[in-house]
Parts: C-alpha cells; sequence; structure tokens
C-alpha cells in the first residue's frame, strides 16, 4: 500500500524506540517516550491551504524532528507512520 498524501501533509515513518537504555535498563511500555524523529516518506503537493500559498520544503527521504503531540498516527503492515502537516515539522536533520 503507498499512502499520497493530500495538501501540506507529510508521511513520516517513525524510528523504532530502542527497548533498553545505553546503560542496559529495559524500558516497561508506559516510561517510553513517542519518538519526535522519523523519515519522511511521502509528501503532499502543497499548494493553497487556508488561503495562504504552501511551498513544501521537505522530500522524500529527509530525516526530520517534528512535534511531540502532532499529526495522526496509522499502522500499516506494523509498521508505524504519522501523518502531519508541513508547518509541525521542527528541523530537518542533516
Amino acid at each position: 500500500m503507498q499512502l499520497k498524501p493530500l495538501f501540506d501533509k507529510v508521511v513520516l515513518k517513525q524510528e523504532i524506540q530502542e527497548e533498553t537504555t545505553k546503560s542496559g535498563i529495559i524500558l516497561p511500555g508506559e516510561a517510553k517516550e513517542k519518538p519526535q524523529q522519523a523519515e519522511v516518506v511521502a509528501v503532499g503537493p502543497g499548494g493553497v491551504v487556508d488561503g495562504k500559498e504552501v511551498k513544501m520544503q521537505v522530500k522524500v527521504g529527509d530525516k526530520v524532528i517534528y512535534s511531540k503531540y502532532a499529526g495522526t498516527e496509522i499502522k500499516i503492515e506494523d509498521v508505524p507512520y504519522v501523518i502531519v502537516k508541513q508547518s509541525d515539522i521542527l528541523a530537518i536533520m542533516e
């Protein structure tokens, strides 16, 4: 299945968070934080959103950091994705 976002939306593939800390401590499910780093897997066409011209700044393959509580989380074939507005992306990691 291929996701094709609309308008200024971006599909991000969330990075799998490690189950243990670097020091070897195993984290229970409720102690884990939602990851804020992801890879861009699909980008909408941009265009006019809420009366403003939106030019897409990210591209497929970019590693990004996005807002903690942004977007809609989905799972396709047990792979976690999140669909966010481009404005919810805080930075591109280089």
